[in-house]
């Protein structure tokens, strides 16, 4: 597979639809219209899909309990829980239920987890049962003995979301769809309020429609078209994740009681058997995503009021990520844009924005074939997308025969997540360029050492299979290069 488009060449002629942004949602709507006979191209500024706050959440899919019921939230929310199984199924990406409990620290907490419990019967959601605090000891022993009980939602899920972008990304393109990196769109030509030219850091392109899924951008992008309709505020959540040592430490995922603006501090295993806790939330900047030792503290006192024994000695990385609110709306912003005929909004994506990205995706066609465009099915759509064979998950006797097929399988390059050279070459040819890159798509870099022992090595197995200089690879694109030159000779 490809990496996706570098220049424009074959894009002079006019698309049918532009997509701005390569997140979780901008790579679900490009899957989802590659089902159908369209020339669709995916811009992102980043050198790969998913880099915004599809790679920094908590990666949890709601079942659709939580939100107003009416609200296009709710809606998408339990519609797209409900199509998480078949996609992540159908790309081989992980997914796992483990269930979600949602705490009360006192006996006046079990009012709010009845009304959490009815508002989730109202919005679809099956699965819901107050449990008692012997019950809930039973099945999270770690858990504070102060707490009384618990809304135990049984079809909680975990996901890995930038794998699930990055699969998205290789379907999208196995069906025709094309993605073009590094390009940040700049502005818009105008003509009677339609866009007739979308204008990037690297030339024009014209298209009929334009989906503007710009994640905490996309009110910018949407004023360069002067569409002025929504106004996204970022929000930063800090996270700790600790050593998979201690990944079992916790059974399900822990939620406090929510409040109205967010749903609290997580506690919780990942997909790949580590422990997350976090996030908080504190209004920011578009570009802020340092992890402060003030937040730091406030996420991880908070997890130790829940879980007394938590191992702060065992935490292998922190980082943060933003969410994209409409501070005003409190809703998604998934229309037809009130300013620009032709403009598509999909904004103040915020959560449950990962798990309703299924659903997101079809609603936004349903608005293209509303608004006229016509959408005929292709036949050759091919649904499933085979992921890069994990060497660590398989049994002895596979990888003895996987190595038989390719020697580069039998010669470990990450240690801490058992990483062969063979994935990490399947990375670059399906479009990894990057350390970021080859981290998401392999893990290699994401253990306990965090790339300290096998990222030199990468840096070298990247320049040579990508022949370019050690001093041109780069940990996430332009400004992000590793190194300067050899020490030695």
């Amino acid at each position: 597979m490809e990496g996706g488009c570098k220049a424009q060449s074959g894009m002079d002629k006019e698309l049918d639809i532009i997509i701005i942004g390569g997140g979780v949602v901008g790579t679900a709507i490009a899957r989802e219209l590659s089902r159908y006979k369209l020339d669709v191209l995916l811009i992102e500024k980043e050198s790969d899909v998913g880099w915004g706050t599809t790679k920094s959440n908590s990666a949890v899919v709601h079942t659709g309990y939580d939100p107003k019921p009416g609200t296009l939230m709710a809606k998408l929310n339990a519609k797209g829980a409900r199509l998480f199984p078949s996609i992540c199924s159908e790309l081989d990406v992980p997914y796992k239920k483990p269930g979600s409990m949602v705490l009360t620290p006192d006996e006046d907490g079990f009012k709010e987890l009845e009304e959490l419990k009815n508002r989730g019967k109202i919005n679809g959601v099956t699965n819901l049962e107050i449990i008692s605090q012997d019950e809930l000891f039973a099945l999270e022993p770690n858990i504070s003995r102060d707490i009384k009980g618990a809304l135990f939602v049984k079809d909680t899920a975990i996901t890995s979301p930038v794998e699930l972008a990055i699969a998205l990304r290789e379907n999208a393109e196995q069906n025709g769809v094309r993605f073009l990196f590094d390009t940040e769109v700049t502005g818009f030509e105008m003509e009677n309020r339609r866009i007739i030219s979308v204008k990037t850091s690297r030339g024009n392109l014209r298209s009929r429609w334009i989906i503007n899924a710009a994640g905490i951008f996309s009110d910018e992008i949407a004023r360069l078209a002067g569409d002025d309709s929504f106004t996204i505020t970022p929000v930063k959540g800090e996270y700790a994740l600790f050593d998979k040592e201690v990944g079992n430490m916790v059974n399900h995922i822990i939620f406090p009681l929510p409040t109205e603006t967010t749903k609290g501090i997580l506690v919780l295993p990942t997909v790949d058997g580590n422990l997350l806790v976090g996030p908080n939330e504190h209004i920011t900047t578009k570009d802020d995503t340092t992890v402060t030792e003030e937040g730091l503290n406030e996420v991880l006192s908070f997890g130790k009021k829940e879980f007394p024994n938590l191992p702060l000695n065992m935490i292998i990385t922190i980082f943060a990520g933003l969410r994209a609110k409409d501070l005003n709306r409190k809703d998604f912003i998934i229309e037809s844009s009130p300013a620009v005929e032709n403009l598509i909004n999909v904004g103040g994506i915020q959560s449950p924005g990962l798990s309703s990205a299924p659903s997101i995706s079809i609603y936004v066609t349903e608005i293209l074939r509303d608004r006229g465009l016509d959408l005929i099915p292709d036949p050759g759509f091919t649904p499933e997308r085979n992921g890069i064979t994990r060497f660590s998950n398989l049994s002895w006797d596979e990888r003895a025969e996987l190595i038989a097929k390719d020697q580069n399988y039998g010669e470990i390059i990450c240690r801490c997540e058992y990483v062969t050279v063979g994935e990490i070459i399947d990375a670059i040819r399906r479009g990894a360029t990057t350390l970021d890159g080859i981290k998401f798509r392999t893990r290699a870099g994401s253990g306990r050492c965090q790339g300290g022992f096998c990222g030199p090595r990468l840096i070298r197995l990247i320049s040579q299979l990508l022949e370019i200089p050690p001093e041109e690879v780069t940990k996430k694109g332009d400004g992000s290069n590793m190194v300067i030159g050899e020490t030695r000779q």
